[in-house]
């Protein structure tokens, strides 16, 4: 049977096409944890809880700069993208200006707290809106992890920011932090520990609660920027992984809290306010970390 020029030219196609499927985009994976004191014109506690004057318009600030990221991700070649709420109650970034593809982790208590959702299968995470630690004599609301409770965090002997501890978790999964977002005592802080990441200062601490700060068009413009530049370099980035099994020290504002967590076995009681204890790696620590944070004698659903 004689065929014409044109049918055998798309039969020769079609041929062509199933003999050579066309290669699929790189996966691309982003984990992207969420804190509120790092937010550009976060300096109190007007901003930061649901009892604060301007926490409803710093909700959306605070969603602006993690959507900020989101699209710089997606821009940048991100294929699937978590976020977690990472600041206060957890139940902050308002869900329903983020792309239907994002998933979002919210409230608490959750395993691997701050980096919940992350594991092998990611390839860069990123940390937006977050602040320096309860030792950093700088810092726009420093504090680690509480700051009514806590004074010290250590980390093999290293003293840990958020940022540098959840650094670890992520490295536990062998994933590197790429870029941070926050004040410039925050990235100083983290850079120093786990490397020269790439950093969008939000502001510069004038004090605890006094910053010169830009505004939240400009922290989100730079936010962008700083993913894309971040996400275009992973490959330079190593992720940051403690030896292990790990050696935490963590020290308290009173002592009862010591006191009573040192009846237990694997708590080592260091000096009035202090209490040391071992983990075989970042993922039980963490469960300690938060199980220390959110006990309390009286809990109920």
């Amino acid at each position: 049977m004689n065929r014409s020029l044109p049918a055998l030219m798309a039969a020769a196609l079609v041929a062509a096409a199933t003999a050579f499927p066309q290669a699929q985009a790189p996966k691309l994976k982003v984990h992207i944890s969420v804190d509120m004191e790092g937010v550009a014109g976060a300096v109190t506690g007007d901003q930061l809880g649901p009892t604060g004057f301007e926490y409803g318009r710093f909700r959306e600030f605070m969603t602006r700069e993690a959507m900020a990221a989101v699209t710089a991700a997606k821009e940048a070649g991100a294929t699937e993208i978590v976020v977690a709420d990472a600041h206060g109650n957890g139940e902050n970034l308002l869900i329903e200006q983020f792309p239907p593809d994002v998933r979002i982790v919210r409230s608490w208590p959750r395993k691997l707290t701050m980096m919940a959702g992350v594991d092998e299968t990611f390839d860069a995470a990123i940390f937006i809106g977050y602040h320096a630690s309860t030792t950093n004599p700088t810092g726009v609301r420093a504090h680690t992890f509480s700051s009514a409770t806590l004074t010290r965090v250590a980390l093999n002997g290293v003293e840990m920011t958020e940022g540098s501890w959840n650094a670890a978790i992520a490295g536990h999964f062998n994933v590197p932090v790429v870029m941070i977002s926050g004040d410039d005592a925050a990235i100083a802080e983290v850079r120093s520990v786990i490397g020269n990441i790439e950093g969008a200062e939000t502001k510069k601490s004038l004090g605890f609660h006094s910053a010169l700060t830009l505004t939240p068009q400009a922290a989100v413009d730079l936010i962008g920027r700083r993913v894309k530049a971040a996400l275009a370099r992973r490959g330079e980035f190593k992720a940051y992984r403690p030896a292990g099994p790990v050696t935490v020290d963590v020290s308290f504002k009173h002592y009862r809290p010591v006191e009573v967590l040192a009846y237990l076995p694997m708590f080592e009681r260091t000096s009035a306010h202090s209490i040391r204890f071992r983990a075989k790696d970042m993922v039980e620590a963490s469960s300690v970390m938060e199980f220390i944070g959110e006990y309390e004698p009286g809990l109920t659903p």
